[in-house]
């Protein structure tokens, strides 16, 4: 798949976050021919969906897609509110860093918006952009 083939498909795509929400990122992995979390980890040690996480205040949490040393990743369906979102991805954010102590980039998406945030940790500020193509034009 190549960016226009990817385009073309997620423009007509109407489906729930919880529907699209592992295709839209498989399909990510191979337009930039990079293992999906499956072929790279089996064992989903280090690189999976849906990774379990103690929530900082109490309970559990789920990153949608984590990949240990390198991010933490939270859909959400269309015009949610993604600042409410990233809120929600930093609340396991520790139980999910990586044994070096760090997690570079945490991830909000919803189709076709995503905030990106660095976050590192030794004393490098926070920062974001905002990435986004409404598959509108080609």
């Amino acid at each position: 798949m190549n960016i226009p083939q990817f385009i073309a498909k997620w423009r007509q795509v109407q489906l729930t976050e919880r529907s699209a929400s592992q295709q839209h990122f498989l399909d990510l992995c191979n337009v930039f021919q990079h293992p999906t979390p499956a072929e790279a980890d089996p064992v989903g040690e280090w690189f999976t969906f849906e990774k379990g996480a103690e929530k900082h205040g109490g309970g559990k949490g789920w990153a949608d897609v984590w990949k240990r040393g390198f991010f933490g990743w939270e859909y959400k369906g269309k015009h949610k509110d993604l600042d409410a979102a990233y809120d929600q991805l930093l609340k396991y954010r520790e139980a999910l860093v990586s044994a070096s102590g760090e997690m570079p980039l945490l991830l909000v998406v919803y189709r076709p918006v995503a905030h990106l945030r660095a976050s590192f940790s030794r004393g490098h500020g926070a920062s974001s952009a905002v990435v986004g193509n409404d598959y509108s034009t080609g």
